[in-house]
């Protein structure tokens, strides 16, 4: 069955299959949503940090203890692998207990210097702002909701969830969560609507403010919006990560991990590595241990353990892929293995390799969201560097080596938002996530993550009148 491009549905990637369509909420409905939420948000406001860390707690117990539901939920909307929909459900679980054991800390006022500025105590406290609106894509349909979810719920926020109109059932399965753990009513709510809805919501005087993980395109437009009516945004775009191998690497090591890195999720992740950069002297033979590597890699039925790269999301993804790839033959680039869709129903492609990459072609400066490697050979790191640096994106980036030279100068010159040596890029609750240059603005995770949606409230209290002079209180003033 055929659904249109602006419906709500899920569609199983590995079959093609329409399985369930949602009609989106009517202007009416979705205004009634703003308005409880905005409701909900003033007694929420007042609840203790104790209560949310129960209500955090319970979160984790029940999507525990839902796991393999809801991460087979996940496989038929979005196509990802069993194991990695597993290993997404146990991040959620480990992010809801990580702000509910560190958040009352994050919370507590931070003491500044009272003497310094004539006060008889002066402190910051952090506060909630309200309504905030995530926008969020499909590629890690819980984790991407949950991280902006579980600081904001902590933090005494509220939450309006406009999640990809391809994995509705994951989105309803979110508010279903924290209605289950205890939270109170309408503090985090699902909303049905389309793109072209974001808009009237983000205006709404009665919404604080807007997180979005998803395109460049998409970011600019919300920005734009948010700008119009000074409301806070967090913007996590798009990503073309480096992968830097210098001789000093364990190649072996390191080609196991740029397989995963590049074809993680199906290749659709923002974070994977898309752009390898290989010193010549080792070249040839990384070459081929990733050939080799990405050529033994199952392609198949996600459901299936022994897969480990599914099908592609949507068919419009597996056609730009195929746009990319077809591109850069037509301009000289060489197909080392794979660059093919495998003749079965779904929407799936092959993991591949290309070599050979010039500045003409198109995914010299885009975004391939699919699982297709491209590799230049560099003859130093800052050649590696340059080229990388040139890039549009600035999310994440790898190096390989064990020079601490080398290592040093990555850290300082490499132009991004997390830096990661001898490893995979990778979110961990622990660590700030985001990026720089048009990979977008802002923080996730950690108390930079709660802080992003929360007012920073100096207090100052003065000394009492019996132990300041109106004069010297003047004088303070000037």
């Amino acid at each position: 069955m055929a659904t249109s491009k602006s419906s709500i549905a899920t569609i199983n990637p590995a079959t093609g299959e329409t399985l369930k369509t949602y009609e989106p909420l009517s202007d009416e409905a979705l205004d009634e949503r703003i308005g409880r939420a905005a409701a909900a948000y003033r007694s929420y406001r007042l609840t203790t940090p104790e209560q949310r860390v129960g209500w955090l707690r319970s979160a984790a117990d029940v999507l525990e203890g839902n796991a393999d539901a809801v991460a087979e939920l996940m496989v038929t909307e979005m196509g990802k692998t069993l194991a990695a929909a597993k290993a997404e459900v146990a991040k959620c679980v480990t992010a809801l207990r990580y702000y509910a054991d560190q958040g009352p800390a994050m919370l507590e006022p931070r003491p500044a210097d009272a003497g310094a500025v004539g006060a008889e105590r002066a402190f910051v406290v952090h506060q909630p702002i309200g309504v905030v609106l995530a926008i969020m894509p499909w590629n890690f349909p819980l984790w991407q909701a949950m991280r902006f979810a579980a600081p904001a719920l902590m933090a005494g926020n509220v939450g309006l969830l406009k999640h990809a109109s391809n994995v509705p059932q994951t989105a309803l399965y979110m508010e279903e969560l924290f209605r289950k753990a205890g939270f109170p009513a309408d503090v985090f709510q699902t909303i049905l609507v389309g793109s072209s809805s974001v808009e009237r919501v983000l205006r709404d005087d009665r919404v604080a403010a807007a997180t979005l993980t998803g395109s460049a395109p998409a970011g600019r437009s919300v920005a734009a919006i948010a700008g119009d009516v000074l409301k806070k945004t967090v913007l996590e775009l798009g990503g073309s990560d480096p992968f830097i191998v210098m001789p000093s690497a364990d190649l072996d090591r390191a080609a196991e991990v740029a397989v995963t890195a590049r074809c993680q999720n199906n290749g659709q992740s923002c974070i994977a590595a898309k752009r390898f950069f290989v010193h010549a002297d080792v070249a040839e033979e990384f070459t081929r241990l990733f050939a080799e590597k990405l050529s033994a890699l199952v392609v198949g039925d996600p459901m299936d353990e022994a897969t480990k790269v599914g099908p592609l999301a949507t068919e419009s993804g597996r056609e730009d892929v195929e746009r990319y790839v077809a591109d850069a033959v037509d301009k000289g680039a060489t197909v080392v293995v794979g660059g093919t869709r495998p003749d079965r129903p779904g929407w799936f492609y092959e993991p591949t390799l290309l070599t050979g990459i010039t500045p003409e072609m198109d995914l010299f400066d885009e975004e391939v969201f699919g699982p297709v490697a491209a590799l230049w050979t560099v003859q130093t790191l800052e050649e590696a560097l340059e080229i990388a640096n040139g890039h549009p994106y600035g999310l994440g980036a790898n190096l390989w080596s064990e020079d601490e030279d080398e290592r040093a100068t990555f850290v300082r010159d490499v132009e991004s938002g997390m830096a990661f040596v001898n490893g995979m890029v990778t979110s961990y609750p622990q660590l700030p996530f985001g990026g720089v240059k048009q990979s977008g603005y802002g923080r996730e995770l950690t108390e930079l993550g709660m802080y992003e949606f929360m007012n920073a409230k100096t207090v100052w209290v003065g000394p009492h009148s019996s132990e300041q002079s109106a004069g010297d209180t003047a004088s303070a003033s000037e």
